[in-house]
């Protein structure tokens, strides 16, 4: 048992000695200080949505909706955070959910090695996204001993599909992640008003340089070829996923795989029925398609269908209430997203391990307060629809 809210002891008895965080303890003023930080060709990317980013703002706003009773005469003086997935016990339910652009949301443009240090730093599991600045072997070298998953972007060639699951069940991931609604990108109007895809320019794509079954392809060394690199990246990303292609993807790795992108209960039931090792409810922050429920309004159908098998939750976790909330409905871990980047903008590493202890923090507090000493306490209070 780890007591995550002590961190805020640690800050008050810096600001004794006139020290105060170098990056902020909430959500609004960690985007506004990220915002003046970002440059103008990630900043986009990362903040926009699909549309008019309606379901976007509706996944963070929803969590309105959901409240939770506390309970007294409790013993909460310690509390246990602790989660199990996949054979393995986890400190915290808490994950670092892919992002696509994390190398360069760091000005030295190894953002992605920042944010598996601030997983080593912290223990809080990264799932680390196929689009990266830096291999997924040197990122997993900066894991530590905290497990790492691999997050896939499914290529139309199978080789290299199955070249890039090889090449994480050798670097030592303990699941693959796979995506399935990212075949094709949604309409976003804020990375399409500045002409701006990092890919398109070249970032993020080292994954795919680095890879044999890529490079064979390519038929040249990537670093002399960049427009013909950018090309045949375009050409072979987003596999449209379907049902049978679950049965292949089981056949190339020992790995638990992990369905990413369901929110409808009948797919997660497929899937399960199919041989997922888990389900992830997310609807992609709002990022792919615009005018959906939002995510957190779905989790307890998704639960609900997928009996005993596992499930994760993004879309729209904003803070340490969001993260109970989510386990209140059911998730087993919860993943947060823009938070940590914004915190890897502000200071790397440290940043976005600053910003994971905070979500962490405010967690373990809401729970003693409630009463709810463990997670079973919380998802067995649940939690209650608001009208507002």
């Amino acid at each position: 048992m780890t007591d995550f809210g002590s961190y805020q002891n640690e800050i008050y008895g810096a600001g004794l000695r006139g020290i105060v965080p170098k990056v902020p303890v909430d959500y609004a003023t960690l985007v506004k200080r990220a915002e003046a930080a970002m440059p103008p060709f990630v900043l986009p990317y990362v903040q926009g949505g699909c549309g008019d980013e309606w379901t976007q703002d509706r996944n963070a706003e929803a969590f309105h909706h959901w409240g939770m009773v506390p309970r007294m005469m409790v013993d909460c003086t310690t509390r246990d955070l602790s989660t199990e997935l996949f054979g393995h016990t986890y400190h915290s339910p808490i994950f670092m959910s892919p992002i696509g652009v994390t190398g360069i949301c760091t000005q030295d443009g190894h953002g992605d090695i920042a944010a598996a240090q601030a997983s080593a730093a912290t223990g809080v599991p990264m799932m680390v996204s196929t689009l990266g600045n830096d291999t997924l072997e040197d990122v997993a070298q900066h894991l530590g001993s905290t497990p790492g998953f691999f997050q896939l972007y499914t290529p139309r060639d199978r080789d290299l599909a199955e070249s890039l699951v090889r090449r994480a069940e050798t670097a030592g991931y303990r699941a693959i992640v796979v995506t399935l609604d990212t075949w094709i990108t949604g309409w976003r109007p804020r990375d399409l008003n500045t002409g701006n895809f990092p890919q398109l320019r070249g970032h993020v794509l080292v994954n795919y340089t680095a890879d044999p079954v890529f490079r064979r392809l390519l038929g040249k060394d990537p670093a002399t070829a960049p427009m013909e690199t950018i090309a045949l990246w375009s050409r072979l990303f987003g596999h449209v996923m379907t049902w049978d292609d679950l049965a292949w993807l089981k056949s190339i790795t020992s790995l638990p795989i992990v369905l990413k992108g369901i929110c409808h209960p009948d797919d997660a039931w497929r899937g399960v029925d199919l041989g997922a090792d888990a389900i992830f409810c997310s609807n992609h922050g709002g990022r792919q398609a615009n005018g959906g429920i939002a995510a957190i309004d779905l989790l307890p159908d998704v639960v609900a269908a997928c009996g005993d098998t596992p499930v994760l939750f993004d879309s729209g976790i904003r803070s340490g209430s969001d993260v109970v909330k989510a386990l209140a409905l059911g998730a087993r871990a919860v993943g947060v997203g823009r938070p940590f980047a914004y915190g890897l903008a502000l200071d790397g590493a440290a940043g976005a391990a600053h910003v994971l202890k905070c979500v962490l923090a405010e967690a373990d507090l809401m729970m003693a307060v409630n009463g709810m000493p463990t997670l079973a306490d919380v998802r067995a209070a649940g939690a209650q629809r608001i009208a507002l």
